[in-house]
């Protein structure tokens, strides 16, 4: 079975819960399920930024995975880095990813308004800019359903809980399947 990565913040790692009910393993189990089983590295790491991700990849790289999903640049949004930043960290990752051949996927997101509208609606659009400019599989909002709904989240407001992992598995299902899909006939 081929290897995907999950390389992301907290959302990946499913923070408060158990590993088996984050959105990676979720998406294993329906994965599998549909006949398209792959082994699983979920290399999650609660705070994590794009930066952090970046100087992790290449170690992540040396296992050869054939997808590697990246969630990351929320806690970067977060504290209001510089987008530039942001979208070069992601931009290089992404890069890297692709030279080794595998295929990136790139989940979007949203973040609250905290730094002004300007900032919000440029950190969401800096993902379909880079989806579309490295040719990478893209997921617009991660979140969508999940963000800022309440019965979706712990108390924190932030992570989601059994359901919100559930409802981020339902959001990358599709274009993760098609992922694996074009696996196979490579």
């Amino acid at each position: 079975a081929p290897l995907v990565i999950f390389l992301g913040d907290s959302l990946t790692a499913g923070l408060h819960l158990d590993e088996d009910l984050a959105f990676p393993a979720v998406l294993q189990r329906r994965m599998s399920d549909r006949g398209l089983p792959f082994r699983l590295v979920n290399a999650g790491v609660s705070g994590d930024t794009t930066a952090g991700g970046l100087s992790r990849i290449d170690w992540l790289l040396n296992q050869e995975p054939e997808v590697v999903v990246v969630e990351l640049g929320g806690n970067d949004g977060l504290r209001g880095k510089e987008l530039a930043q942001i979208e070069q960290a992601l931009s290089q990752i992404i890069t890297r990813i692709q030279s080794r051949g595998a295929v990136a996927v790139l989940l979007g997101m949203r973040i609250p308004p905290s730094y002004g509208q300007d900032y919000s609606q440029g950190f969401h659009d800096l993902y379909g800019r880079l989806a579309e400019q490295l040719d990478a599989t893209w997921v617009p909002e991660v979140l969508e359903g999940v963000g800022g709904v309440r019965s979706m989240n712990l108390a924190d407001g932030l992570h989601p809980n059994v359901d919100g992992h559930e409802r981020m598995a339902d959001n990358i299902e599709g274009p993760l399947a098609e992922a694996l899909e074009a696996l196979t006939v490579r």
